[in-house]
């Protein structure tokens, strides 16, 4: 028998307590090892809120390859990058979705046209190609209808949209780039701009990591702290019950307290505003964790600069309004924050083990 792990093999292993190599002084390192040199699919389940039940762990190879025409996609990335798409010839896709910030923004929420806030916090984009409905709210069930809505948001790109195709055709050699793109005379137009710009966003993938080579069998891979912080992603922290699979998301939306329900400048309805639910009233869509690092600020408004206030909140259980009157107990909108959270009870140390770790995603 292997010295740390239970008697009974591979099983036993997959089966074991997530507490298994706890000891009264901490984590023992050594057996945690020994847990995940296993394949994966010995190592402990994840733990997880009854009902879920989430996707293993996968890495990035595991995605499928974009479908696209490449000349379609590098016509798409010209315009990802080109500030004409807006009404002020100043505002890119690029200026709120960044490469250096996993295609996010590095600000709570972006500045738009004519120096205009947004309300919302700009997701990455790392694997959107494998997501839907997209938006905070789900709001748009294609790239290419995500793709029209920063182009006409007022507080955003503020394009005259209808426009767009006659300004881009008198710009440099456009013309000739959607006939190589599309077919000989082919044109400009609406809709081609919005696939190529969906089809550039389809290829990008998140980059190879060293958790990537980890999952693949080279155990070495991830460091001390960074395998206890694994560990704990699928274990006491419970994080697999809403981020599994490769992309480490579940697709669903979920109220995580953050509605300021009542306070108007704050105030966000969420999912509610795409389908008048009330139950949804604050819900917001798991954001995928690749890249989750240099993402930040995080949450749907920007409101944490600092992962491990993030980590303290979700540790905390996060935030649970209750009603503090009998109207607002009546108010069938009054948000319910999600039952799939719960108090972690994590450590100092856990908590900074789980952020070593979503740094390597």
């Amino acid at each position: 028998m292997t010295a740390g792990l239970p008697a009974g093999g591979d099983a036993a292993a997959r089966e074991a307590s997530p507490a298994a190599c706890a000891t009264p002084d901490g984590w023992n390192l050594a057996c945690l090892r020994q847990m995940y040199a296993q394949p994966i699919a010995s190592w402990p389940r994840p733990q997880v809120a009854d009902g879920v039940a989430p996707q293993e762990m996968a890495p990035v190879s595991a995605l499928p390859p974009a479908q696209v025409a490449p000349q379609v996609a590098a016509l798409g990335q010209r315009l990802f990058n080109d500030p004409r798409l807006s009404r002020s010839n100043g505002v890119a896709c690029i200026s709120c979705h960044s490469p250096a910030h996993s295609f996010a923004d590095s600000k709570r929420v972006s500045v738009g046209h004519a120096g205009r806030l947004g309300q919302r916090n700009a997701p990455g984009l790392l694997g959107v190609g494998q997501l839907k409905p997209l938006f905070w709210d789900g709001r748009a069930d294609t790239l290419e209808e995500q793709a029209l809505g920063p182009l006409q948001h007022p507080d955003e790109m503020a394009m005259d949209v209808p426009a767009l195709a006659a300004k881009l055709a008198a710009l440099d050699d456009y013309p000739a780039q959607f006939d190589a793109a599309f077919g000989p005379g082919a044109g400009v137009t609406l809709p081609r701009i919005l696939t190529a710009l969906a089809d550039y966003q389809r290829t990008l993938l998140p980059p190879v990591t060293r958790f990537d080579t980890f999952l693949e069998g080279r155990r070495a891979d991830l460091n001390e702290r960074e395998l206890l912080g694994l560990h704990l992603f699928r274990t006491k922290a419970r994080c697999m019950t809403c981020h599994s699979g490769a992309l480490l998301t579940d697709q669903q939306f979920h109220n995580l307290g953050l509605t300021y329900y009542g306070r108007k400048k704050y105030e966000d309805l969420g999912r509610y505003l795409v389908t008048g639910k009330d139950e949804d009233v604050g819900k917001f869509r798991t954001p995928g964790l690749r890249g989750v690092a240099q993402s930040g600020p995080w949450m749907h408004n920007g409101l944490f600069p600092q992962m491990v206030g993030l980590l303290n909140m979700y540790n905390a259980g996060m935030s649970r309004p209750v009603p503090q009157n009998a109207q607002q107990a009546a108010d069938p909108k009054f948000p319910v924050t999600s039952p799939l959270l719960q108090r972690l009870q994590l450590t100092s140390d856990e908590i900074i083990a789980l952020k070593s770790f979503l740094e390597v995603l």
